[in-house]
This record gives structure tokens, sequence and C-alpha cells, in this order.
């Protein structure tokens, strides 16, 4: 993955409560179980003028020119709600999406959203979706900033910073333990070789 310190983009001000992931990645549109080839069926829903056409609707807000390549998407309340399926997470990182701030996220979307490279913030959208012009997300200081100056803080737990940060996996940030873990290998090898015999009569 690759890692996240700082973002600098407009804000794509999407803030509707309740957005599942249905409505995010709809079932008709995973048409494989790879991470690539969902992007354009992201809010499928909503961006297109029919079910499963691909003629904008000129009124939904990431077909305005204004927020073309725009890294940050700004949601309302319990974001990315509804099934577990990875897919949102995955079409959201393919199209560009690299920061999303909402109140609240569904805690199996927020994990998702980490271990796809999407880093979720929680705060409260409106007062940045008033700001005007591009905002500043920066991981490490943990601020979002807007063109004026104007500041907001966020939380984020350790290891997910990490992990973005780093632009890790699961996979590789338990592999940054691989020291450890082969002492602990070396020492249960000691003290109960019979686990490690391999050997068949």
């Amino acid at each position: 993955m690759t890692p996240i310190r700082q973002v600098t983009s407009v804000a794509i001000p999407l803030i509707v409560n309740n957005i599942d992931t249905d409505l995010i990645i709809p079932s008709r549109e995973m048409k494989s179980v790879s991470k690539t080839g969902l992007s354009g069926g992201l809010f499928a829903g909503w961006r297109y003028q029919e079910i499963g056409g691909r003629d904008p609707n000129p009124d939904f807000v990431l077909n305005k020119e204004k927020y073309q390549g725009a890294e940050i998407l700004l949601t309302g309340e319990n974001m990315g709600c509804g099934s577990s399926r990875e897919h949102a997470a995955w079409a959201l990182a393919e199209y560009g999406i690299r920061v999303i701030i909402a109140p609240s996220f569904n805690p199996i979307f927020y994990g998702n959203c980490v271990r796809n490279g999407i880093l979720p913030i929680r705060l409260d959208p409106q007062p940045i979706a008033e700001a005007k012009g591009p905002i500043t997300v920066d991981l490490e200081a943990k601020t979002v900033t807007a063109k004026n100056g104007t500041a907001w803080s966020f939380d984020l737990e350790d290891e997910a910073r990490t992990m973005l940060l780093e632009g890790l996996d699961p996979i590789d940030l338990t592999l940054k333990r691989a020291g450890e873990i082969a002492d602990f290998r070396e020492k249960d090898r000691l003290a109960r070789p019979w686990i490690y015999n391999l050997s068949v009569s």
C-alpha cells in the first residue's frame, strides 16, 4: 500500500447519514473478487442516470468538474454501515479516495479502510465543508487544516496510524515482529520439542 503522511485536496461533500456498503458499491457491480475494476461501480446508484448504465448523473457530486481527482471524501454518520463487503473500501481506494471524514463509521468498514490504505477520520464534516479551497490532512500531526489556517485535531489508534504511515497491511505489520516470533518459537521448541517433531512413523 502507498503510505499516507499528508494529503492535500479539495474535499468532496457527500454528507449523507447511513451510507451503506451497497450504496458505495452495489452488488451488481461486484463481478470479481479482485481489488481492481471496481471504481466504475462506485456509488453507481447515484452516479449514473440508469441502473446498470454509465451515463453520468450531472447532479451527483462525484460528477462535478471541481471534484475530479479529489482524494478526500466528507460523509455523514455511520459511514459504511450494512454488509461487511470489503469491495466498498477497494472501490473507494481504486477511485482515488485516500481520506474519509465522517462523525462515525461502521466498525467493520472502518477496519477495511485502514487495511486498504484509506485514512478514516472521526470529525464533524460540516465546518470542513464550509471552508473554502483545498484542505490538508496531516497524519503525523493528526490534524486537518483548511486553506484559511483553521485546523481540527483528530485521534487515531496507534496500530492504524502505523499501518497507514508505513503503508503496511496486517501481514506486513505482523512481520515487523518477525524477530520476536522467531525467539518465541525457539524457546517453545526447547520447552516442548514434541510439538516440533514432524517425522512420520
